[in-house]
C-alpha cells in the first residue's frame, strides 16, 4: 500500500545525513538553523550555561565572602588585562605546544606561520561544540577574559602579574614580526 499523499503546504526541509548515514541534528528540531551543515547548539547552549553558572557563582560567593567589586578598572589595566586575553586566547586556540588541550576536541589541518596551527573541530554534539570553542581565539577569548576578571576582582596584583608576563609575550610577538619584515625589506 502506498504512503498517504501529503497534506497541501510547503515540505517541510529534510535533515542532511551524516556519510555513515545518522541524520545530522542542529539542536532544533525543524533544521532550519543551518540545514547544511551540523552545529551543535545543544552543545554550545550548555557550554553558554556552563559560563553563566560559573560566573553567577562566582559573583554569589563574592557576595557572600562581604569583598566588593573594584569600584573601576584603571586604564592601564584594562590594556593589560586586554592584551593578555588576546595573548592567552592564541596560545590555547592555535599554538603547538597547546596542541594537547585542544587534541581530544580537534584535529589538525594545517601548520601555519610563527608556531601556530589549523584545527578543526570533530566529533558531534558537545564533543563538537567544545572543539569549535577551543579551535576559536574570539570564541575562547570570552571565557579567558571571564576568568581574568573574576581572578582581577578577588587578587588584582597576582593577576596584573600573569596578565603582564601574557602582555609581554604579545609584545615580543609583534616585535619578532616586526624584524622578520624589516629583515626581508632590507634583504629582499
Amino acid at each position: 500500500m502506498p504512503p498517504p499523499p501529503r497534506p497541501p503546504g510547503p515540505t517541510p526541509p529534510e535533515h542532511p545525513r551524516h556519510p555513515d548515514g545518522r541524520p545530522r541534528t542542529t539542536g532544533r528540531h525543524d533544521g532550519a538553523y543551518a540545514p547544511d551543515r551540523e552545529v551543535p547548539l545543544r552543545g554550545y547552549a550548555a557550554l553558554t550555561a556552563g559560563f553563566a553558572t560559573g560566573v553567577g557563582l562566582f559573583a554569589l560567593g563574592l557576595r557572600r565572602s562581604g569583598r566588593r567589586l573594584p569600584e573601576r578598572v584603571p586604564p592601564w589595566d584594562l590594556l593589560v588585562l586586554g592584551t593578555a586575553v588576546y595573548k592567552a586566547s592564541r596560545l590555547v586556540s592555535k599554538s603547538k605546544v597547546a596542541g594537547f588541550v585542544r587534541a581530544p576536541f580537534t584535529r589538525r589541518t594545517a601548520d601555519l606561520s610563527a608556531g601556530e596551527v589549523m584545527d578543526e573541530p570533530q566529533g558531534h554534539g558537545p564533543r563538537r561544540a567544545v572543539g569549535d570553542l577551543l579551535a576559536c581565539p574570539f570564541c575562547l577569548s570570552v571565557w579567558i577574559s571571564g576568568a581574568l576578571v573574576c581572578s582581577y576582582a578577588v587578587a588584582p596584583r597576582p593577576t596584573r602579574l600573569v596578565a603582564s608576563g601574557l602582555t609581554a609575550v604579545a609584545v615580543s610577538d609583534w616585535l619578532q614580526y616586526a624584524w622578520t619584515l624589516t629583515q626581508d625589506r632590507v634583504e629582499g
